[in-house]
């Protein structure tokens, strides 16, 4: 079983406005972001998806099939586009100056930046394609390369915190065309629960919501392993009959992150550029082939 997301998916959400409150726990999908990303959906019958692993039965619900889709690089990803920046020993300098992580201080910083305009709309010229490490779920593509778009001669501060922008956008970007497949092959998805080290984040997490359009629910404990692991413990002890009634009744809702509605537009044609990138890159990828 994957015992993270059991830490998760099946928390009882009554009381915080959300869709799933009134629906199966199919409706939810969990994902388990860190230096990767997981993204896991149930569903009671097996559904296949293309380039999306399983359906495997009861691997991580009892009684549900899952499906399994991932990205292959996400925080390693941020990290390496921020790490390899010539502004990061400046950000480095200054976040410890202030005894912050780089991250709360380029969210700070977006935050100084952005003015009176949503921070999200910094990267209108700058594009990311993530697949630096080649695509997982749903293209199930190793020779795809990652892809900036937008780049200036300007290596300051600025410019930094904007590519660390374009970045998470761009994965979450990536959570969009899989939730898309996961659609198209029958899962009806309606919530996000988050869950690892990215959940720590709170850029990331309105970046989520905002890019696919779904509420965003955080675990109370933000070690959800914990809480998966004492949930198995406590279904074979004999405290629960079932997992579902150990995970509604063991996991906690943290807290509720709602889309911005209001910039779903831009969102949309940053998503319609997106898959714009992936199109030209394997055009390329045709033209070096061909004689």
């Amino acid at each position: 079983m994957w015992v993270s997301e059991a830490g998760v998916i099946g928390a009882d959400v009554r009381g915080h406005g959300l869709a799933c409150e009134g629906q199966p726990v199919t409706s939810r999908l969990a994902i388990i972001c860190g230096t990767s990303s997981c993204h896991m959906g149930i569903s009671k019958n097996p559904i296949f998806v293309p380039g999306v692993w399983g359906p495997y039965f009861s691997a991580m619900v009892p009684g549900f099939w899952l499906n399994e889709g991932g990205q292959s690089v996400t925080g390693k990803l941020i990290d390496h586009m921020v790490q390899g920046h010539a502004a990061f020993p400046e950000l480095q300098a200054k976040a410890t100056a202030r005894c912050q992580s780089i991250y709360a201080y380029l969210n700070s910083h977006l935050d100084l930046i952005k003015k009176t305009q949503p921070v999200g709309f910094l990267t209108v010229d700058l594009h990311v394609w993530p697949d630096f490490h080649g695509n997982r779920s749903p293209l199930a593509d190793l020779t795809l390369k990652g892809m900036v778009i937008g780049l200036k001669l300007s290596q300051d501060l600025d410019d930094l915190a904007i590519l660390y922008l374009a970045t998470v956008q761009a994965i979450a970007f990536g959570t969009r065309l899989i939730i898309e497949a996961m659609e198209s092959a029958g899962h009806s998805i309606s919530t996000l629960f988050l869950c690892g080290g990215l959940g720590k984040n709170p850029l990331f997490v309105q970046m989520h919501s905002d890019i696919t359009g779904m509420p965003v629910v955080l675990s109370q404990e933000v070690e959800s392993v914990l809480v998966g692991a004492a949930i198995l413990g406590a279904c074979a002890s004999g405290d629960f009959a079932s997992v579902q009634e150990a995970m509604a009744r063991m996991s906690k809702v943290g807290k509720v992150v709602f889309p911005r509605r209001e910039d779903k537009r831009y969102y949309d044609k940053k998503y319609q550029v997106f898959l714009k990138l992936v199109e030209h890159q394997k055009e390329y990828a045709s033209i070096m082939k061909g004689d």
